[in-house]
Parts: structure tokens; sequence; C-alpha cells
């Protein structure tokens, strides 16, 4: 089973998100859900999403956590059922790329034009 994970795995995938944008999930039992992204995974295509795709763990009781029980957290989805708000209008948007005058290689909304980082 190692074996398999390590296929599915890639080394140089690049994201449209990065930590800290705002997403809408826009398939899936969470669609319509915006969040922010807590963690990028890129090696396995997914990220983290703040108040999506929540799981119960069981967790053992240990000195953390003494009493122990079920929790409910985040767990990954994948990155193309998520696509950036756009900070002007607040709907979904693709990504676009563009360098700027001093050189520098920023993200911009295609919608608005709007630069992102």
């Amino acid at each position: 089973m190692p074996r398999l994970k390590k296929v599915l795995e890639s080394h140089n995938n690049k994201l449209h998100v990065k930590k800290d944008d705002t997403v809408m999930v826009i398939t899936g039992k969470d669609k319509g859900k915006k969040g922010r992204v807590i963690a990028a995974y890129p090696r396995q295509n997914r990220v983290l999403i703040e108040g999506v795709n929540m799981v119960k763990k069981h967790s053992r009781p240990s000195q953390a956590n003494p009493q122990g029980g079920i929790i409910e957290q985040e767990a990954p989805i994948h990155v193309s059922n998520v696509m950036h708000i756009d900070p002007k209008s607040g709907k979904v948007t693709r990504i676009g790329y563009k360098v700027l005058d001093n050189g520098k290689k920023v993200r911009i909304a295609k919608k608005s034009g709007e630069v992102i980082d």
C-alpha cells in the first residue's frame, strides 16, 4: 500500500492558492462554503480550509487531552474543488499571473484584475 501512495504523490505541483487566501468550495458536500486556507499540501494537491470538511476523530486520553473522546477537526480537500474569492467583488474567480514594472511576479484575479499578493 505505501508504494501506491508514492505513485500518487508528485514532487513539483504548483497550487493556485496559498496559506491565508480566502476561497470558496465549488463542489462536494461543502459546496458554497467560504473559508481561509490554513495549510497547503502541494505534493498531495490538497488544502486545509477553516471550517470546511469537518470530520470526527476519536482520540485517546493524553497529557494534552486528559478526557479523550471524539473531537471535530478539518480534513484536507482537493485543490481542484476550491476557487479563489475576488477581493473586489466577493465572487469566485480564476487566478492569473502578471509581472510588475519592478520585476516582481504577482497573482491577479481574472475577473477584476486586482492584485492578490
